[in-house]
């Protein structure tokens, strides 16, 4: 019985002596925090001051397309003396301190994994200020891409067989869908996965969707500009409302936001905007990704669109962000 229990406690031993990484040291613990949120790191006074102010209208940004006012990533401080213990398992870390080497640095893991920590120094306070000024976009962007890898990689594991599809068959695209999305039409030309949500008066019927289908590239040169007419054709064939003459089209009174972007190292075009169904009430947001698969003359395209009425919809098209991202085009 001793020699047994020797044996346990010598192989916990061997494993809390490997991190994720194989590297010696102590297992992690799972970081905890949401998808879009970030631990700021700051002093309370300045948080409280200018530079609290600064942080505050660089991560405030509105996102585009989405009906209410959402700020592309979430903030909450917290001062560096209390910095320790459980807070240091958050997933995403901005650090502001002061010291010579001025600019911007990343570490991963260091405290939890999945966790990224950003730190930001510069000489004094008013050099702080001008560095989240200057840089913020930059740093908006490493927790956004980080966030995405994190989604991406819980997906993957529970991931749809995009082969039981014969529009993904067809178009020779694979894609990380979690397997919560069912069907709802699958032509061989074009795909419809709906997710059912589970929060806000739409519970039962507030849904993600994802839809995919190709189009011919015919002037490449004029293809940012024909996506809105593009979208609005697939609504019209594809997506209809609860009555006769009722489909989707691209909400007449708001102009989409369309944007470069880059899918599969392709080139790409993200647009964010509202939807609606004609004749109807019916509305939200959606992001869409057309991309220009030039090897075979074509089109590809990603579209993304929620309905859930009285409940906050950033992180619903972040989901299905992260769901195109994945897409890979033999």
């Amino acid at each position: 019985m001793k020699k047994a229990v020797a044996i346990f406690i010598l192989a916990l031993l061997v494993i809390s002596c490997k991190n994720g990484d194989g590297k010696s040291g102590y297992i992690l613990p799972t970081s905890n925090g949401k998808t879009n949120k970030v631990l700021v790191v700051v002093k309370g006074i300045d948080w409280q001051g200018a530079l609290g102010d600064e942080i505050r209208t660089v991560f405030g940004e509105h996102q585009v397309g989405l009906p209410q006012p959402e700020t592309l990533l979430s903030v909450g401080q917290i001062d560096p003396s209390g910095f320790s213990g459980f807070m240091r398992n958050n997933k995403a870390i901005l650090v502001l301190q002061q010291g010579q080497k001025e600019g911007l640095s990343v570490e991963k893991n260091k405290y939890a994994e999945p966790q990224i920590i950003v730190y930001g120094t510069a000489k004094n306070k008013e050099g702080l200020i001008n560095l989240v000024k200057n840089r913020g976009k930059e740093i908006i962007k490493i927790f956004k891409d980080e966030d995405i890898k994190f989604t991406q990689r819980i997906f993957k594991k529970e991931r749809i067989d995009e082969t039981k599809f014969k529009t993904a068959q067809d178009l020779e695209i694979t894609i990380d869908i979690p397997k919560r999305y069912r069907l709802v039409e699958d032509t061989g030309e074009f795909l419809w996965l709906r997710q059912h949500l589970k929060s806000g008066i739409a519970r039962g019927d507030g849904t993600n969707n994802v839809l995919i289908y190709s189009v011919p590239l015919e002037d490449e040169s004029n293809v940012a500009d024909n996506i809105v007419a593009v979208r609005d054709t697939i609504g019209k064939k594809h997506i209809p409302g609860s009555k006769e003459g009722m489909y989707m089209i691209t909400e007449q009174a708001f102009t989409p936001f369309t944007f470069d972007a880059e899918i599969d190292g392709k080139k790409a075009y993200e647009t964010r905007g509202k939807w609606e169904v004609k004749n109807d009430f019916m509305a939200g947001p959606f992001i869409n990704y057309t991309v220009v698969d030039k090897k075979n003359n074509r089109l590809i395209v990603f579209e993304g669109f929620t309905y859930a009425p009285s409940v906050n919809k950033r992180d619903f098209l972040f989901e299905l962000e992260a769901i195109a991202k994945s897409m890979k085009i033999k």
